[in-house]
């Protein structure tokens, strides 16, 4: 019996399982990464990303209902890589100058990450004519280009150069 030809509703139904793998898992990353940092804005800034990503799950949740499926998880080796290199830095760079700007660096692939997905989501959800998760979608690639501008901006304002400067 011939193996039926997956369609680009299994590919977004997949990709939406993995980025709600991902989110669940920066969730679960954050508050670790704001107790190592150790300028407050970065703390802030990851604080603040936190109480985002839990709204963006919701409305993760709320695409998965539009496509009339169930919220399901996905493993994402992608962001389960990008998180475990983020522990690395915690554990090596503990105390030293060059930490917040580490934790910066790792923060902002994961940023990349979740733009890239939000950004292939919203293309297909155009294509399959998802109108009701394409906002949903959208509002979260906001937010999430947001952070990493704002990511960026402490980077440049205090971090690389407190990491420099030691």
């Amino acid at each position: 019996m011939a193996k039926e030809a997956k369609t680009l509703d299994d590919l977004f139904h997949d990709t939406l399982k993995d980025i709600y793998f991902a989110e669940k898992k920066i969730l679960a990353t954050l508050p670790k990464m704001a107790k190592a940092a150790q300028s407050e804005e970065l703390r802030a800034a990851f604080e603040k990303h936190e109480a985002e990503t839990e709204e963006q799950i919701g409305r993760l949740e709320q695409v998965f209902a539009a496509i009339d499926k169930k919220p399901q998880a996905k493993t994402c080796d992608a962001i389960v890589g990008i998180t475990e290199e983020g522990a690395e830095i915690m554990k090596e760079y503990k105390g030293s100058p060059a930490l917040d700007a580490g934790l910066l660096a790792a923060a902002q692939a994961v940023e990349h990450y979740e733009i890239s997905r939000y950004g292939t989501l919203i293309a297909w959800a155009e294509e399959l004519g998802l109108e009701d998760a394409l906002s949903l979608l959208e509002e979260t690639l906001e937010e999430e280009k947001a952070t990493d501008e704002a990511l960026t901006e402490i980077a440049k304002s205090a971090i690389n150069q407190q990491a420099e400067a030691a």
